[in-house]
């Protein structure tokens, strides 16, 4: 017995996304979960990763980086510190910023490893999404 619920993705620039929907699988800080109708309330941290979710039968991916998940009565909102449809994201710079991150890794010298290693999994996901490597 499938049903729907009400998807909103925010980030702190705008509505990304606001629809019905019936199914989620989101990158849970403590690793990937999914959403279906009538899901019990909670909150997740939200890691770096990609979001799936059902529309009309179609699936849709997206890339986000950070933030919460809210599951409740009312729908799912999901408060993503970024969050970009494949169409949306520019895969040169993506790559860019892979190759600096790895360049940054790989040196001998006094880096912030957790900073470029964070830089790497952004860049990493969105190149996932777009279907980039």
């Amino acid at each position: 017995m499938a049903g729907t619920f009400t998807l909103r993705i925010v980030t702190p620039e705008r509505i990304v996304y606001t629809g019905e929907t019936e199914s989620l699988r989101a990158p849970g800080s403590e690793g990937s979960f999914g959403v279906l109708a009538r899901h019990a309330p909670m909150v997740a941290a939200l890691g770096v990763g990609p979001v799936e979710f059902s529309e009309d039968g179609s699936r849709r991916q997206m890339a986000t980086s950070g933030g919460f998940v809210e599951v409740s009565a009312e729908g799912t909102m999901i408060l993503a510190e970024t969050a970009e449809f494949g169409d949306e994201i520019d895969v040169e710079r993506a790559q860019a910023a892979r190759d600096r991150a790895t360049e940054r890794l790989n040196q001998q010298s006094e880096i912030d490893r957790a900073r470029a290693q964070a830089s790497l999994a952004r860049a990493i996901n969105r190149l996932s999404v777009v279907g980039a490597s």
